[in-house]
C-alpha cells in the first residue's frame, strides 16, 4: 500500500511505524473473512481493510471525519485479523497508534466520555475496583435483572491443599491483575495449587501496578505506557529470583508480551522489555509442561482472542484438559470474538451482546457441563447469561484434581 504522509507527521517516531505496518499490507482480503463486525454489519469501513483504509486517511490528512472514528470504535480488536493475515501485518499496533492519534484530535459525545472516565478511574485501580465490586455485591438483590447480572456473585473463597515443598524445583512470579484479584481470586489460588503438586514455588509482587492495557487501548497512551513502565520497574528487580513470570488472564499476558513493539521509540524500556517477555509465559505454556489427572467432565474451552490471536496460543489449554481426563468438545466459529474485548462490551453494548449470543449458541450446541476460558473478561461475561456454569480453566483443574494421581516431575 503506497502512502504519503502529512508533512506535520512525517517526523513522528509513531506514525513511521505505522507507515511501515500500511505498506505491508497488500489488500487481499483475507482479514474481512475472519471479522466479527464485517460478518455482522457487511460493510468493507467495518472490516480490518476498510478501517486500514481509514487510518491511512489519517495519517495522509492528519485529520478524521466522525463517520470514520465510528467505524474504528466498532473494533474488537481482537486481531482474527492477523492470524489470518499472509502478510504480517501488525493490525493491532496500527489500530492502537490510530485511536492514539483520535484520542488527540476528537472531541468525544460525553457519554462516551463519562463511560471511558469512570473505567479509567476505577479499573487499572485494584482497591477502588474492589471497593465497587463489594458495593455491587451487597446491593445485587435489589438491583434490575439487567445490572444484576453483570455482577459476579460472592462467594466463599476455595480452600486448597498446599504442600509447600521445602525444595522447590522451580520458582515463578505470578501476576494477580487488577480486574481478577477482586473478580474472581480464586484463579490465581488455582494456579498455585496446581503449581504446588509439581513443587514448583509461587511468589507475587508486593505492590503490583496495572499492566496499561485499559489506558492504551483506550488512546490514553500517556496514562498506559506510564502504568507499564512502573511495572517493568518492578518486575525488574525480581527477574534474577524466578524462572517465569506468570499470567492466568491472557489480556494482561499479551500486553506484557506487547511491551517491546510499545516501547520501540524508547531504547532503556525497550530493552528492559524484551527481558521481561522472555521469562514471560501464559498459564498454559507453564502446565502444558506437566500433567495432571482430574476427574473428567465434558467442557466446551471459549478461547479468549488475547489467547489464540494476540498470543498465538491457540489449541493449548484444550491439550492440557484433554490429557487430564476432561472430553473436550468442539466449537464452532471458536476463531470469533465472545464480545467482552476488554470495554467493548459498555462501549459498544448492541454488538457485543449479538456476539455474546453467537458464542454461547456455539458453545452449548454440543451440551457440555460447563464452559471454560481463560481471560477473566470472558468469563464475567459469558458467565452472565450462560445457562450452564463459565469458569477459568484452572479452577476446572483444581476444583477437578484426583489426588495421589499427580506425581511431581
Amino acid at each position: 500500500m503506497q502512502t504519503k504522509i502529512h508533512a506535520t507527521l512525517i517526523d513522528d517516531p509513531a506514525v513511521q511505524t505505522a507507515d511501515g505496518i500500511l505498506r505491508s499490507c497488500v489488500h487481499c482480503g483475507f482479514c474481512t473473512a475472519v471479522c466479527p463486525t464485517y460478518q455482522l454489519l457487511g460493510d468493507e469501513l467495518d472490516g480490518p481493510r476498510g478501517r486500514i483504509y481509514l487510518i491511512k486517511e489519517l495519517l495522509e490528512h492528519n485529520e478524521i471525519a466522525s463517520s470514520a472514528v465510528t467505524h474504528i470504535d466498532r473494533c474488537l480488536t481482537c486481531r482474527a485479523c492477523e492470524t489470518a493475515c499472509p502478510s504480517g501485518v501488525a493490525y493491532g499496533q496500527l489500530l492502537d497508534i490510530g485511536r492514539g492519534m483520535i484520542a488527540q484530535l476528537v472531541r468525544r459525545r460525553w457519554r462516551e466520555r463519562i463511560i471511558a472516565w469512570s473505567l479509567l478511574l476505577v479499573v487499572p485501580r485494584p482497591k477502588l475496583f474492589g471497593m465497587f465490586l463489594r458495593m455491587g455485591q451487597m446491593l445485587r438483590p435489589l438491583l434490575p435483572e439487567a445490572f444484576k447480572k453483570t455482577i459476579p456473585v460472592k462467594t466463599a473463597p476455595r480452600r486448597y491443599p498446599m504442600s509447600h515443598a521445602r525444595n522447590p524445583v522451580r520458582r515463578v512470579l505470578v501476576l494477580e491483575g487488577c480486574v481478577q484479584r477482586s473478580a474472581t481470586p480464586d484463579v490465581n489460588q488455582a494456579l498455585a495449587y496446581l503449581l504446588d503438586l509439581h513443587q514448583i514455588e509461587v511468589t507475587r509482587l508486593v505492590a503490583e501496578g496495572c499492566c496499561g492495557a485499559l489506558e492504551y487501548h483506550l488512546g490514553a497512551h500517556k496514562a498506559g505506557k506510564a502504568r507499564m513502565r512502573s511495572l517493568l520497574d518492578s518486575l525488574s528487580t525480581r527477574l534474577e529470583e524466578v524462572d517465569a513470570v506468570v499470567s492466568s488472564a491472557s489480556g494482561c499476558g499479551v500486553t506484557i508480551k506487547d511491551y517491546p513493539k510499545v516501547f520501540e521509540n524508547e531504547p532503556e524500556y525497550q530493552q528492559l522489555a524484551r527481558s521481561v517477555v522472555a521469562k514471560t509465559a501464559d498459564a498454559a505454556e507453564l502446565l502444558s509442561q506437566l500433567d495432571f489427572a482430574c476427574r473428567g467432565k465434558k467442557v466446551a474451552f471459549h478461547s479468549p482472542c488475547t489467547l489464540q490471536h494476540g498470543q498465538r496460543l491457540n489449541g493449548i489449554v484444550e491439550g492440557i484438559l484433554a490429557r487430564a481426563g476432561f472430553e473436550v468438545v468442539p466449537v464452532r466459529d471458536s476463531h470469533l470474538c465472545c464480545g467482552s474485548a476488554g470495554t467493548y462490551s459498555m462501549m459498544q453494548p448492541t454488538l457485543a451482546t449479538t456476539l455474546k449470543r453467537q458464542k454461547i449458541e456455539s458453545l452449548t450446541r454440543d451440551e457440555p457441563a460447563v464452559i471454560a476460558t481463560a481471560n477473566v473478561g470472558c468469563q464475567l461475561y459469558l458467565g452472565a447469561d450462560a445457562s450452564i456454569p463459565v469458569v477459568h480453566w484452572l479452577e476446572l483443574m483444581a476444583d477437578n484434581i484426583r489426588l495421589g494421581e499427580n506425581p511431581p516431575q
